[in-house]
């Protein structure tokens, strides 16, 4: 009998349809088009899947024990009033029950392990891939996970149980034909009827249920943003409004939700009673053959019991239709996101960067696409150089320093380091010869020494070498002796953002941070905002030695100081290049004075 995704499951149990067809009922991609990742942690899963489909085949064939057993008491047993033959027959039907319990439990039991493999095999990729595609918007970080549960709860849930029994439909069908012709027919035009409610349902539930599915996942991400940053919110008192605010999101949700639920409960209602009323009616007709003796007493009621079961795959379906298309979004998605690593270009295995950074036309929007963060931007850095940004507030710095770190990528031109291109580079290989401290300079759960060392102990095996790193680094940024200040040292735990020290504190260690593994490039946004006279002095001596060492350096501050040994001065306003040159020949342009070596356009590109 055809189903929903699932006609060619019959062919082959071993095909790739059975292994996921199932998630894709209605409007399946190809798993050919799928991306790496998801073929792979899908082939790693085959096992489970052609073993649970084996199973399914006993398990199916095993059903049609109870509707023997009824047949044999009603047409050989009673007739005869042997208790002995009784005895016999109810032995053989235990067994038969007890196996098919057997099997059942073992097909969960696949099942579950095919849902802990994919965690296995596809948890790691898909938190790479949030982690290191910086395109990807707040929403679609916070939701990834969430999508892959939902792929890998679908792939062990009561769908793919329905996908492996639908295809042996047939076999009651058959025995239904067996029975008498009549009872056939009437098996084929329920199981043809209830597909086209089914075909309904889907057509009537899947845009309702994406609408609210994406409704959901945004405003979980702004909840979830929002309880990140509780503190403040209280301190400015915004608590009640936004908490209205959440609570307006969560009515629009609701309001898909329940949209999408009357429809999907309508449906279902509709197809429970149609299944209920095509049993009785096979009921009925297996009386009225019986009553003109074309079948036996016992066929009557085994005649229902063949159509219920040859139904009960499309029912569970349709009871399963959110799940479904859950997993249908969350495959989509997932696919693309690893489509966005693949069409990465394969990175080079390129030496350790010299410092040499250049821009070619580079332009960024802001993560709302409403206006020009950076616009057409060329600019030369020769290795060594220490450079000072400066600019109103919004201007462009620190999307500027982002992009040359890499924490963003630009909407149009090149950012290259070494003369390759970003993309050519290794990513995590790159970044880890740039020391980079952002404007907000948060640290993660966990103790300082795993932050200063950028987690690095849980790659490492070498403890001690990460160790003796940790502290050159902090000493580097003058925050070693407030480390050991502290109750536990460097293995003193601080939690997410930093929670546990103070905004200076934190910065010093973000600096540590920053400076750890000797980088060849040292990228600082407002590295001395929180800094007092004495942190301010040791930063300045901080950027000196690594000027010394022959460290590019790229430092945006407002605060003068800091820039006192820059070779060169970079204004921004606007996002674009508003002077680039010597230190005094831009400061003095800034107080009026004819300028020696400025740059007014940002077309032609400087050396610095």
């Amino acid at each position: 009998m055809p189903g929903l995704g699932f006609r060619n499951c019959g062919a082959s149990l071993q095909s790739r349809n059975l292994q996921f067809g199932l998630l894709l009922m209605a409007s399946p991609s190809p798993l050919a088009n799928a991306a790496q990742p998801l073929r792979d942690a899908l082939a790693a899963c085959r096992p489970h899947f052609v073993a649970a489909a084996a199973f399914s085949a006993l398990v199916n064939l095993l059903y049609l024990a109870p509707t023997l057993y009824m047949l044999l008491v009603y047409d050989r047993v009673m007739p005869t009033g042997s208790h002995a033959a009784l005895a016999l027959v109810s032995a053989v039907g235990l067994v038969a029950i007890a196996t098919l319990a057997f099997l059942e439990w073992m097909r969960a039991r696949l099942l579950i392990r095919s849902g802990a493999r994919l965690e296995q095999v596809l948890a790691g990729p898909v938190l790479s891939a949030v982690l290191n595609q910086p395109g990807l918007s707040r929403v679609d970080r916070a939701q990834a996970m969430r999508q892959f549960d939902n792929f890998r709860q679908a792939a062990a849930g009561h769908a793919i149980l329905a996908a492996f029994d639908a295809p042996w439909t047939p076999i009651y069908v058959l025995a239904a034909f067996l029975l008498n012709p009549a009872i056939g027919w009437l098996c084929v035009a329920a199981g043809a009827g209830m597909l086209g409610l089914a075909w309904l349902n889907e057509r009537a539930t899947r845009a309702p249920l994406q609408a609210a599915n994406t409704a959901a996942a945004s405003a979980y991400a702004r909840q979830d943003h929002a309880s990140a940053w509780s503190a403040e919110i209280r301190a400015l008192g915004m608590g009640r409004a936004l908490v209205a605010k959440q609570l307006g999101e969560r009515h629009g949700v609701i309001d898909l939700q329940t949209r999408a639920s009357f429809a999907a409960a309508g449906w279902g209602g509709l197809i429970r009673f149609v299944r209920l009323a095509l049993q009785s009616g096979a009921l009925g007709l297996g009386a009225w053959l019986a009553i003109d003796r074309q079948i036996s007493p016992g066929a009557v009621i085994a005649a229902s019991l063949l159509l219920g079961r040859a139904l009960a795959p499309i029912e569970q379906i349709v009871g399963s239709w959110r799940s479904i298309t859950q997993a249908q979004g969350a495959f989509a998605a997932l696919n693309a996101l690893f489509a966005r690593d693949a069409a990465a270009a394969e990175p080079l295995h390129l030496p350790a960067p010299r410092g040499a950074v250049s821009l070619e036309r580079v332009s960024v929007m802001t993560p709302t696409l409403e206006r020009i963060a950076l616009a057409d931007v060329n600019l030369d850095i020769e290795p060594g150089a220490f450079i000072g940004v400066v600019g109103p507030s919004g201007a462009g710095k620190s999307t500027l320093l982002r992009v040359i770190a890499g924490a963003i990528d630009p909407r149009a031109g090149v950012v290259r380091i070494d003369g390759a291109a970003r993309r050519e580079w290794d990513a995590e290989r790159l970044a880890r010869h740039i020391g980079f401290l952002p404007q907000e300079f948060l640290l993660f759960s966990g103790s300082i020494r795993d932050n200063i060392s950028r987690f690095r102990g849980y790659l490492d095996d070498n403890a001690q070498g990460v160790d003796m790193e940790t502290v050159i680094a902090a000493q580097a940024a003058g925050a070693h002796e407030m480390i050991l200040r502290l109750p536990d040292g460097y293995a003193t735990q601080v939690g997410a953002g930093g929670a546990g020290l103070s905004a200076g504190q934190t910065q010093r260690i973000a600096l540590a941070r920053a400076l750890f593994g000797d980088p060849s490039i040292l990228i600082l946004d407002e590295p001395n905002a929180h800094l007092d006279a004495d942190g301010e002095a040791q930063l300045v001596q901080s950027l000196a030695e690594q000027k010394a060492k022959g460290v590019t350096i790229l430092v945006a501050a407002h605060r003068g100081a800091v820039l006192s040994a820059a070779d060169k001065l970079l204004m921004l306003k606007e996002g674009r290049v508003e002077m680039f040159g010597g230190l005094a020949d831009v400061l003095a342009t800034m107080r009026g004075a004819q300028p020696v070596d400025a740059a007014a356009s940002p077309a032609p590109r400087k050396r610095a």
